[in-house]
């Protein structure tokens, strides 16, 4: 399992943009399975919607991504990277995602990435995000894998 803060090594996400709480499987370079509490106190829930508070899809998405990230640069990061350097995923595609259950405050996501394939820094993952075992969302994205300075 890894925390909050063993993410932070991973990948450059911060609050209020890091949108996975902790990892609960991980497999460096397969796999990841991560988890999003969902808070009321979430700042997008400000205006997305009021009255009515749901998930943006879009965040949805990048929660899946980050999740995604975490498995493909995991073994990279624990090794220390080069000369201060962390890999950034950047989207390249996202293919056939599917919206089927809405997010509210008070649901905890659960977000599923499995590598399918990782050419030329390029990496194909397929993504699923449930809560209480119903699917949120699924699809497949693709990012490209940049390097950053520290």
């Amino acid at each position: 399992m890894l925390t909050n803060l063993d993410i932070r090594k991973i990948i450059p996400h911060r609050y209020p943009f890091l949108l996975v709480d902790r990892i609960i499987e991980l497999e460096p370079g397969k796999r990841a399975v991560g988890i999003k509490n969902v808070t009321a106190n979430e700042p997008f829930f400000q205006g997305h919607f009021p009255d009515y508070p749901i998930m943006p899809g879009v965040l949805i998405v990048e929660a899946l991504a980050q999740t995604a990230g975490i498995a493909a640069n995991a073994e990279a990061a624990q090794a220390g990277g080069q000369d201060g350097e962390t890999k950034l995923g950047v989207f390249a595609s996202i293919d056939e995602m599917k919206f089927k259950k809405q997010v509210v405050p008070g649901d905890v996501l659960r977000l599923e990435a499995e590598i399918l394939s990782s050419k030329m820094g390029v990496v194909k993952a397929k993504v699923r995000a449930t809560v209480d075992d119903k699917t949120a969302a699924e699809g497949e994205i693709r990012f490209a894998m940049t390097s950053v300075k520290k």
